[in-house]
Order: C-alpha cells, then structure tokens, then sequence
C-alpha cells in the first residue's frame, strides 16, 4: 500500500493510521511550542524507525572514517539520509575538507519502471515541486554551523542519474567513492550506475543497497548481481535496517 507520495507504508489497520496522525500532530505541536531547543525536545516525538535509520547510517559513516574519498548518495528523495550524513561528517570528522557529499535524484519521482521491478509504479517517490531548492537551503544551514562554515562541501545533481553521473564523473576525475549509498529501488538506472562508478571505488570502500533484501522491490539485488560477483565481495547487514546490504570489497 502506497501512501500520496509513493512511499510504501506497510499494512496498517485504520486504528494505526489515526493513531499516527494524532500522534503527528502532536510532534509539530510539541516543536512549535518548545523554543528555541526545538530540535533537541523534538527527539520526545522522533519514532523508533526513525532512531533506527540514524543508528544505521551513522554505523555506515563509522565504516568509512579511515577510508579516503566523497560520499555519493543515489536516491535522495526528501533528503533525511543525505542531511543525516552531512551531520555525522561534522560530528566524526569536523575538518576533513575532502569529505564532499554527492546527491544523485530526479526529485520528480521514478521516470519509468521495468518488468524487474515489481510493485515500482511512474512518479513514486516524487517531493514537491521544487523541494531540491528547500533541500539546498536546509543542507546550508547545517554546513553553516559546521567547522568550516562557509565551505560548501556538498552539492545536489538533479536530474536522472544515469545521465548525470557521467557529467559527474568527468568534472571530477579524482575522485574515489569512499560510500556509495543507492536508494533508487530500480533495476535500471541501479545497473547502470554501478557499471559506471565502479573503477572509482577501493579496498576499503563500501556500497550499501537499501532495498536488498526488499521483496516487492528486487530490482537492486538483481542489478548488483549482474555487475558484481557477490562470491567475490562481502556482504553484510545491519540490525538498524531489514532489507540493506553493505558491500565491502576484498
């Protein structure tokens, strides 16, 4: 079952659901009446799954911290993986001045969709009009109470990334991919993208697919398959997230 915007939200019952609208309405409540700690009293309302996505991510980033390269995010959506990142790189390396954060989406939803991948329909997973633009502005203002705080270290690439990634990867021809984070749920553009950044990774790099183990999504695992041997790399899973894999490569 998908909800307006796409997302698939599981088979809740009616009681569920109005549950979580109530309870929704008592987050923005909560935040719009604590002051100027809002953020910090908005962790009374954050959900499990929630907490659960910044554990994950932040024991990706810990992965990484010995390993040199950017981060390029496949699939950005609303943005909260890619903001949570730039957070955890100001927190666990404040002046690493070299770890650049790459965004990859179309911020319109999926363009088209294949046989391979399975409950995927056209336009899931759209933002609103625009939303890059709030995206960008959002991303600032964290970068401006970082170390460094008028160094931009991230950037946002709108458009398809089976395009975009070529344009990427000309205009930085040094750089290698310390992690990889793929998100686009689809075969297509997964397999292509792949193919194209993988003479950019190292040893110690790591690639981590969201939908993995994803029944109604198997696209990713199926891209992955034909562009990597599996018999070859390690592959793991977190106990903060059900359907990821984390490739690291021998």
């Amino acid at each position: 079952m998908k909800n307006t915007r796409g997302e698939l939200v599981g088979e809740r019952t009616e009681a569920q659901m109005h549950n979580d609208i109530e309870f929704k309405k008592l987050a923005l409540e909560l935040i719009e009446d604590s002051g100027e700690n809002w953020s910090i009293h908005s962790m009374a309302v954050m959900k499990r799954n929630a907490i659960s996505r910044i554990l994950y991510l932040n024991e990706l980033y810990e992965r990484i911290l010995n390993v040199p390269g950017v981060i390029c995010e496949f699939g950005v959506h609303w943005g909260a993986s890619f903001a949570t990142l730039l957070n955890l790189r100001n927190i666990h390396e404040p002046y690493n001045v070299e770890r650049y954060m790459y965004g990859f989406d179309t911020f319109e939803g999926f363009p088209e969709v294949s046989h391979q991948d399975g409950a995927a329909e056209v336009g899931d997973y759209a933002s609103i009009h625009g939303h890059e633009k709030q995206l960008r502005e959002i991303l600032s203002y964290h970068e401006s109470i970082s170390a460094f705080q008028d160094r931009k270290m991230f950037e946002l690439i709108k458009g398809d990334a089976v395009h975009s990634v070529d344009v990427w990867l000309n205009e930085n021809p040094g750089a290698s991919i310390a992690l990889a984070h793929f998100d686009m749920d689809l075969y297509a553009p997964t397999k292509s993208v792949l193919e194209k950044i993988l003479p950019r990774f190292t040893r110690n790099s790591i690639l981590v697919l969201d939908e993995f183990s994803q029944q109604k999504f198997p696209g990713e695992v199926m891209a992955l398959r034909e562009v990597i041997d599996l018999m070859d790399v390690n592959v793991t899973r977190s106990k903060y997230q059900s359907h990821c894999a984390i490739v690291t490569f021998n």
